[in-house]
């Protein structure tokens, strides 16, 4: 009986160093677990953050693309306005000069000009 006490024994040995054993690597697996988490809620944080400042710069970026498609489009008024402006002023110096030109044939001025 006494062998069998040994070998019991020896059993019982080898099953309390299996549950020491995966006890161990239990409390291992935790901090790792607690680690995996901490990193986890950072980056959720920083996403979180990130996305916030997303938002700021997509506002921020449809107000300058609205602004800008005003400026567009007083930019296209006005250079239609300027250039309706030319063409009467075209249209002027052409009136002028035939009105001064007709003047030049004109008799009365020949005699006083003479």
């Amino acid at each position: 009986m006494t062998q069998q006490g040994a070998v019991l024994q020896g059993y019982n040995n080898e099953l309390v160093k299996c549950i020491e054993d995966l006890c161990m690597q239990k409390e291992e697996l935790n901090k790792q677990i607690q680690q995996a988490e901490e990193e986890k809620n950072k980056l959720q944080h920083e996403i979180q953050v990130l996305s916030e400042q997303l938002e700021c710069v997509c506002e921020n970026l449809a107000q300058k693309v609205a602004s800008r498609n005003e400026l567009d489009k007083i930019l296209a008024e006005t250079e239609a306005a300027y250039m309706k402006i030319l063409d009467s002023s075209r249209t002027l110096l052409n009136v002028l000069k035939k009105e001064v030109g007709g003047l030049k044939h004109s008799p009365d001025l020949k005699s006083s000009v003479s």
